[in-house]
């Protein structure tokens, strides 16, 4: 989980949910600096992935795989919860 101090949202980085897209819950993603650690930990993990992290709406969105296992795997080995939100 983050350790910086700041725990802001980062402003204008809302993600719609995107149909093609993997999309993930991560409730203890609470600021940029975590957003930014998912991203990263998913991008080495997955090569060629593009990845969208927003600590305001708490989703990680990932184009590029449809592996979730690995995709949840590596979220959790960045120090953070994933879960698949439901549907609707």
């Amino acid at each position: 989980m983050c350790g910086c101090s700041t725990h802001q949202p980062q402003a204008g980085t809302t993600t719609e949910r995107d149909p093609a897209a993997l999309t993930l819950k991560v409730e203890d993603m609470s600021c940029g600096h975590c957003a930014g650690a998912i991203t990263k930990a998913l991008e080495a993990g997955l090569p060629g992935t593009r990845v969208q992290a927003d600590p305001a709406t708490k989703l990680v969105s990932v184009r590029g795989t449809r592996d979730l296992a690995k995709v949840e795997a590596l979220i959790v080995g960045a120090g953070y919860t994933p879960t698949v939100p439901a549907l609707g």
